[in-house]
């Protein structure tokens, strides 16, 4: 009961503190949003990296910090102060040059651990910075404050839909996934419904943002919603496989009732990309 409560406190309090981030806040292609994204990929980094090191992977939790926020930080001066998209690959290469040439230094013993540490480093550049990267580019959209709802809407709908459906009708239909065996096909149901519902609303509700040419409105946002659902559902099962890859059962201890940062992120980092390549294509 007690991690319930919590759950419910960050969802009447931090999604609605969330909302007036992007809603109030939209200066300098909502460079308020950006810097929490490159905050919370910095700190999801850790995380991740606090993992590696659990399987002799790990690099240095400054080195985590610093460059799992690198592309998100990239992103957000090549958006809110319009500078050229090529500094996201300059930083990304730069991150990958500093892991490699760092390790020539190394001593003796940690040489024979650095080809275990240049591949953890790599992959802390990625996830889950090089994926929330995308929701800063959705602050180039028109009206992007209602398009980034709308993506985080899809989102969070989906897994509370799920949490909530697998918890009241998912006994009996458990361990169908051996990444995450507590997930429910009742669970999968109910958070792709919602998803949809979400993603259809907003060509109801929005259509001068969620208008079509290339396939009749609706359709596009049936696919819409299906895409961007089905990959926040495999970011949650993917951030799983990291977990019980170590034992462990929660990313980090920061969220009260969510664990970690990636706990919280997990479907959001994965499902971005998504969202933002199919709205693009239909309805840019």
């Amino acid at each position: 009961m007690k991690k319930l409560g919590q759950r419910l406190l960050i969802f009447f309090v931090g999604l609605p503190l969330l909302v007036c981030l992007i809603v109030f806040f939209p200066q300098k292609q909502h460079l308020a949003l950006n810097i929490l994204v490159v905050l919370l990929s910095s700190a999801g980094a850790l995380e991740y990296a606090a993992m590696l090191r659990l399987k002799n992977h790990g690099i240095y939790p400054v080195e985590a910090a610093v460059f799992g926020a690198l592309g998100p930080a990239a992103a957000t001066v090549q958006v809110s102060f319009t500078r050229s998209g090529g500094i996201i690959l300059a930083a990304v290469v730069f991150g990958a040059a500093w892991f490699l040439v760092s390790r020539v230094f190394s001593g003796e013993k940690d040489i024979e651990k650095a080809l275990e540490r240049i591949a953890g480093g790599f992959s802390v550049i990625v996830y889950p910075g090089l994926f929330l990267v995308w929701i800063i580019r959705m602050a180039l959209f028109p009206e992007a404050a209602k398009v980034i709802l709308i993506f985080l809407l899809i989102v969070c709908a989906g897994d509370s839909t799920a949490w909530a459906s697998g918890m009241v009708l998912g006994r009996g239909n458990r361990g169908v996934v051996a990444a995450s065996p507590n997930k429910s096909i009742a669970g999968f149901i109910g958070g792709f419904i919602a998803s949809l519902l979400v993603s259809l609303g907003a060509v109801l509700f929005f259509p001068g943002i969620f208008y079509s040419a290339k396939l009749p409105p609706l359709l596009a946002g049936f696919i819409l919603g299906l895409g961007t659902g089905l990959a926040a559902v495999l970011g949650d099962l993917s951030e799983s496989v990291l977990k019980r890859g170590v034992n462990i059962k929660d990313s980090g201890t920061l969220i009260p009732g969510r664990g970690g940062v990636l706990d919280s992120i997990d479907s959001i980092a994965l499902a971005a990309p998504v969202f933002y390549c199919l709205y693009r294509l239909f309805f840019f």
